[in-house]
């Protein structure tokens, strides 16, 4: 009877994640998918911990007391920037999780029904090897991503000479390991499969460049989701396995939207990334060439006497803090008959979705919030693009220079506006270490500033 009940209360668990999956896909449903998660969390916890199996409370709530209490504090200081690489820590708590279950299975298998040690069934052994390796990969890959995302580790890409025959090597080397495990249960095969895929977490991360954050972020998502999906089948938790197929197959495909968004496969992604932080920026002429500078009261005069402006945010904004000034600044010009609406390429951003996160934190109103293939075509009947630190999602290199380690990325046609003011600290290139043509067209203006300081002084000049 019991048994029964867990199960029906599971499968509504599973739903909630369900409906919680499907109000996340969009910004004006987000809050009622945000809802409907923890509702999903808290009906799952409730479930389990009345299971008879459970066997020590004391254990369980001082983890949850402990843990929540973490987990509340980093959630309440964390700056909205620092996102991504929160996101990159807790996918890495979930592939360390996946490692102690399946050690914990291996060591006591008697105490999750699966047999007894070195005696343990051979379909929980295969389910168990898979989930410590996936676990495994995700922890250090994830690492690895939160330490490029926080500037400890360098954004540009470290390759080597021979890497991609070592990747494939270490990758025959780890299937190997994981039959012999499966046919002699050997405690060294185990360990040597858990060190094995610390190590290719580490060398298949590496490589990839601050360009491709966005795809690695939502990879590693999809890694940790079968990690999950590995620990329940190890423990025999329907709503684990149900869960962890969901986040799995949700980010595998948010990862195949990001690579379209780029035009680029997923194995040219991981199989080694462009791009990376440029340490200096270019000088203010090249040959010939030669920029437009301008002042917060040049910016404002043109834009208030636009009837069009398309607002294109970037990690500049993120990095300025700048979503709140820059709302305000919308607002005015809106309040004096100026049509405003905001531009998002699917991998602006260290994160998928990172702009919207950030300009629905400032209540920018969703409806003037348009993805690349809404509005592109507008920028032709614009009168000003506003682009605050977007660099490599509107360099039109992509189209014209076939050289170029962008080229055939969808970009932002913001040149065909007839004014592009374009707010950078400098004239650096963005993370794919790209220098951006558009700086010297004739009709871009740079802005040299703080994002968040110049939408400031723009407010004051529109006032």
């Amino acid at each position: 009877m019991t048994e029964n009940i867990s199960s029906i209360l599971y499968l509504v668990s599973s739903v909630c994640f369900i409906m919680a999956l499907r109000g996340l896909s969009s910004p004006e449903t987000s809050r009622q998918g945000n809802v409907f998660g923890i509702a999903g969390m808290v009906v799952a916890i409730g479930t389990t911990l009345a299971l008879p199996s459970v066997l020590s409370y004391e254990v369980i709530i001082a983890g949850i007391v402990i843990g929540g209490a973490i987990g509340s504090f980093i959630a309440w200081k964390i700056e909205m920037t620092a996102l991504p690489q929160l996101v990159a820590a807790f996918h890495s708590l979930v592939g360390l999780a996946a490692c102690f279950v399946a050690a914990a299975a291996y060591y006591r298998p008697e105490a999750y029904g699966i047999g007894e040690f070195l005696a343990i069934h051979t379909s929980s052994l295969i389910e168990m090897a898979l989930g410590l390796a996936i676990g495994a990969v995700t922890f250090t890959g994830s690492i690895i991503a939160f330490g490029k995302l926080q500037g400890l580790i360098t954004g540009s890409p470290l390759v080597f000479k021979g890497q991609h025959p070592l990747n494939a090597l270490l990758g025959v080397g780890l299937v190997g390991l994981m039959v012999w495990v499966v046919r002699d249960q050997t405690e060294i095969g185990f360990w040597a499969i858990l060190v094995l895929s610390l190590l290719i977490g580490v060398l298949i991360i590496l490589p990839i460049g601050g360009a491709d954050m966005p795809v690695v972020i939502s990879m590693l998502n999809s890694y940790s989701g079968w990690a999950a999906c590995g620990i329940g089948f190890t423990l025999g938790n329907s709503l684990l396995i149900v869960t962890g197929a969901l986040v799995g197959s949700s980010g595998a495909i948010l990862s195949y939207i990001m690579c379209k968004g780029m035009n680029r496969s997923f194995f040219s992604v991981i199989l080694g990334g462009f791009g990376g932080e440029s340490a200096g920026g270019a000088p203010r002429t090249q040959g010939d060439k030669s920029i437009k500078t301008g002042s917060a009261e040049d910016a404002a005069f043109i834009m208030e006497n636009a009837a069009s402006v398309i607002i294109v945010p970037g990690y500049g904004m993120a990095v300025a803090q700048a979503q709140h000034a820059l709302r305000e600044m919308c607002d005015i010009l809106k309040s004096r008959g100026v049509t405003v609406r905001y531009a998002i390429h699917p991998v602006a951003g260290r994160m998928p979705g990172h702009m919207n996160v950030l300009l629905a934190e400032a209540n920018v109103p969703y409806e003037q919030v348009l993805e690349l293939d809404e509005i592109n075509r507008d920028f032709n009947q614009t009168d000003v693009a506003f682009v605050i630190g977007a660099n490599d999602v509107t360099n039109p290199a992509a189209k014209t220079d076939p050289t170029s380690p962008i080229y055939g990325m969808p970009i932002l046609d913001v040149e065909n506006a007839r004014t592009v003011l374009f707010i950078k600290r400098s004239m650096a290139s963005g993370y794919a270490g790209v220098d951006n043509e558009l700086f010297f067209r004739d009709n871009t203006m740079m802005l040299f500033s703080d994002a968040k300081k110049m939408c400031e002084e723009v407010v004051k000049a529109l006032k």
